[in-house]
């Protein structure tokens, strides 16, 4: 099953969670209060901006809405918006830092 290590901006500790059938990032993040901002929840905003430090291959592909904002952003090449963002079930280690705002 993935697990998903969530860092926040600032030094608190990450939080864990496990995804065993996979599923909407966003979901995942609720469930476990992880430390990702979302005010819109719809790929316009860009508060849930992250980088994937580690398992970027256990997310589906970006899609074209959220490909066309993580152009605006600017971010690093392994960003993504958690709003979007897909978990695919499987093993592995999935390892997320907040950029957003």
């Amino acid at each position: 099953m993935p697990t998903i290590k969530f860092e926040g901006k600032g030094s608190a500790a990450p939080k864990i969670a496990e995804a065993p059938e996979g599923g909407a990032l966003l979901d995942i993040c609720d469930k476990v209060l992880a430390p990702i901002a979302f005010s819109c929840r719809s790929a316009s905003c860009g508060t849930c901006h992250i980088e994937v430090l580690e398992g970027a291959e256990l997310l589906e592909d970006i899609d074209d809405d959220e490909e066309d904002l993580l152009d605006l952003l600017d971010g690093p090449s392994n960003s993504r918006l958690a709003c979007q963002a897909e978990v695919k079930p499987g093993e592995g280690l999935i390892h997320i830092r907040a950029l957003g705002s």
